[in-house]
């Protein structure tokens, strides 16, 4: 799907924060803007408190960068900028420059749909300083948000234990592209079906809804409005219950599943919007079987969420289908993934790739340097252990010692030959051209589902899951170590690091 040509039909080459230009333009002007370098897109903490999280945008960083490129409208608008001076913030030259770049980056990614862990790269760029540079809040909007809906998505199917999940949050989304993006997250994730027609059409996900309470104020009563519908809808006719008077709306709705059923049609089911869903689930339930509807679904919906879903299960809830909405497409208790994008290496003029390393006095926040990937280690199908090591390393083939980026003592002794290998980062890009078949939607979505079933039980429960092991490959660990050392201040006597 050409999302750029489809939704914005132009350049987004400006859909950045300003500092990369400024940035851009001071690499340009330092003769710096060809060097190599090597940027990787990775996240600290899972969203949700969970144990684990689904990376999804591929398709769209793809897209992106395909068609990444300067228009003349974008240049004319980068041309009108003034600095403190008055002056002319970006030179003509610098101008042509952009005009004329084309995308030539290496880009390495884990596949939409795979399980993820914090400080593991999902995207790694190489390529020109001045390209990888351009490309950071891009990726970064795109692969954080995607990320976190897909996320939220699978944590809400897996408290719905295979039941279906409709997904109806457009109204509530941030804005058009906010609730297309959602759409289709929440689809890989784990829902079902959307609301969302223009999602349906552009990404071909299968789209369901019934009637709203307003259908039913249009009439003079209730059981008009009913059997109106199963007149339009024969075939699909589900009642939303809830407008007046729940049980007296499931006997209505009864009543129009028996005229259906004396046509040759079943009625699919009935929809609880609000109250006490536990209670009128079960009260519909009986009146359903006993009325002779034993596979009539109960729908429920009212700002539902995994924990809610988990709530109702405890209580034995008699839901079949569960409506999510606002607090699925907002990733309500997490507004976003905090993805961040740093540098990690730069090629000297020798050739060499020097590593590079942020410090910070949070340990967590200090960045994982060199030219690195990630390996994931299976035991019997079951994911046991990520490494991120040093592309260009030898490792010992007979055990690799991981080592916990945040915490040293936590160590993990991985011997090859008990266990299969995997190797995530798959290659996107080579020099700007694609050398990935990107997948269908479907396949995506059951790459989650095969993903987490990888997982062990325990990295999988909403509350205090059990931390996956991630380590550095021990030559990893040393180089950061050495580099941390190396760049820290000396201080002399009682003075203490601010």
């Amino acid at each position: 799907m050409k999302i750029t040509q489809d939704l914005y039909k132009g350049s987004l080459a400006l859909l950045t924060d300003f500092y990369q230009l400024t940035m851009a333009y001071a690499y340009w002007k330092s003769g710096k803007a060809e060097q190599e370098a090597v940027f990787n897109l990775f996240f600290r903490k899972h969203p949700f408190q969970g144990g684990f999280t689904i990376a999804a945008g591929l398709d769209y960083v793809v897209d992106y960068c395909k068609s990444f490129q300067f228009s003349e409208e974008d240049l004319n608008y980068l041309a009108t900028m003034n600095g403190k001076d008055n002056e002319l913030l970006f030179e003509k030259g610098f101008l042509d420059y952009l005009r004329d770049m084309e995308f030539s980056c290496d880009i390495d990614a884990v596949e939409e749909g795979t399980v993820v862990f914090p400080n593991t790269p999902l995207v790694r760029v190489k390529g020109p300083l001045i390209q990888c540079q351009l490309l950071e809040t891009p990726l970064l909007n795109i692969i954080n948000f995607q990320s976190l809906i897909a996320t939220k998505a699978a944590r809400i199917a897996l408290a719905a234990k295979g039941e279906p999940i409709l997904e109806f949050g457009l109204r509530r989304a941030q804005g058009i592209d906010g609730g297309l993006a959602a759409s289709r997250a929440a689809y890989i994730g784990g829902s079902t079906s959307t609301s969302n027609v223009m999602a349906g059409k552009l990404f071909g996900i299968p789209v369901s809804g019934t009637h709203a309470h307003s259908w039913i104020m249009s009439f003079e009563t209730e059981i008009e409005a009913f059997e109106a519908y199963a007149e339009a809808f024969p075939d699909q006719a589900v009642f939303l219950v809830d407008t007046y008077d729940t049980v007296n709306g499931i006997k209505n709705a009864i009543k129009i599943g028996n005229a259906l059923r004396s046509k040759g049609k079943e009625m699919l089911g009935i929809r609880i919007d609000s109250g006490d869903l536990a209670y009128f689930s079960n009260i519909a339930r009986e009146m359903l079987d006993e009325a002779g509807f034993p596979d009539a679904k109960i729908v429920a919906s009212n700002d539902l969420d995994e924990h809610i879903i988990t709530s109702l299960k405890v209580q034995e809830a008699s839901i079949n289908v569960w409506g999510v909405g606002t607090k699925l497409v907002t990733a309500f208790d997490q507004p976003a993934l905090g993805g961040v994008y740093k540098l990690s290496a730069i090629r000297d003029e020798q050739g060499k790739w020097v590593p590079k390393l942020k410090l910070s006095q949070q340990s967590m926040k200090i960045n994982i340097p060199g030219l690195h990937t990630i390996k994931r280690y299976f035991s019997k199908g079951k994911a046991v252990a990520d490494m991120i090591y040093l592309e260009d390393q030898e490792l010992n083939p007979q055990a690799a010692l991981i080592i916990d980026p945040n915490d040293p003592t936590r160590r993990k002794r991985m011997m090859p030959a008990y266990y299969e290998e995997e190797i995530l980062l798959k290659p996107i890009f080579r020099s700007g051209k694609l050398n990935y078949q990107l997948p269908t939607l479907l396949e995506i979505k059951e790459r989650v589902q095969t993903q987490l079933n990888s997982l062990d039980k325990t990295h999988k429960r909403l509350v205090n899951p059990h931390l996956y092991p991630i380590g550095l490959e021990e030559n990893l660990h040393n180089l950061r170590m050495d580099l941390v050392l190396k760049s820290k201040p000396s201080h002399n006597g009682n003075e203490s690091e601010k």
